[in-house]
Parts: C-alpha cells; sequence; structure tokens
C-alpha cells in the first residue's frame, strides 16, 4: 500500500501517515463495536454500512469535526481505490463504500469592518 501511495498516487509521508492513522482507528473501532480484532477483520466484515458507522462514531462518540470525518473517509476511499485493483473479487461492496460522500463543511461567516470602524482603524497609526 505505501509503494501504492508514494509512488503510484504522489503521496507524501504525511499524507501516507494520516492515511496509515485513518486505517488503524478504523480497526479500533472494529474491534471496539464488532468484537473484530485487527488479526481477524476479514473483507467480508468491512461493508458499506460499517464504513458509515465508523464516521458517525468518529463525530458522535469521538467528538471529531466534520473535516476530521471526511479526511479519515478519503484515507478509506484511497485504501478501497486500492483494493479495486487488488481484490477485484470484492469490487461491488468497494464501489459502495467508494459511494459514500463527504459531508459539505459549514463555513463560518466573513464579518467585515463596518466604513465607521475601517476609519476608526485607518485613524489609529502615526503617519508623521
Amino acid at each position: 500500500m505505501v509503494k501504492y501511495l508514494s509512488g503510484e498516487r504522489g503521496c507524501s509521508v504525511n499524507t501516507i501517515s494520516a492515511y496509515r492513522d485513518s486505517v488503524s482507528l478504523f480497526l479500533v473501532f472494529m474491534r471496539d463495536n464488532f468484537n473484530i480484532g485487527a488479526d481477524h477483520v476479514d473483507f467480508k466484515d468491512i461493508t458499506q454500512d460499517r464504513i458509515v458507522a465508523f464516521l458517525e462514531w468518529l463525530e458522535i462518540t469521538r467528538k471529531c469535526g466534520i473535516a476530521t470525518r471526511n479526511a479519515r473517509l478519503a484515507a478509506l476511499h484511497s485504501f478501497f481505490r486500492f483494493l479495486l485493483y487488488k481484490c477485484p473479487e470484492h469490487m461491488n461492496e468497494w464501489q459502495r463504500i467508494l459511494a459514500i460522500r463527504i459531508k459539505k463543511v459549514p463555513r463560518a461567516a466573513v464579518v467585515f469592518l463596518s466604513t465607521e470602524g475601517m476609519k476608526l482603524l485607518l485613524a489609529q497609526p502615526d503617519t508623521s
């Protein structure tokens, strides 16, 4: 997988590390919620429903923000794109997982200075 990410996808060391952490966290989720240890996870255990449950677990239980949830999903998407080539016999489920969409991140409203506030700001510096 590392060879695929660095060689074929051109991912940085930091991206590879973040992807590794996301997969590791998914394995923790599988262990804690389905009693399936990392050494016993089989491809048949990984379904779209479990990935969606993992994403909900990140938001609700771990109190992660939407941006973090989306980053974890991006890492999993990369992993399952890789598996499309390596394990095509599970292609139907991998495609279902790849169909999971990212959530939109609400944008904070931009606050502008009023005309009076701008005049006051510009009047502050000593121009001499």
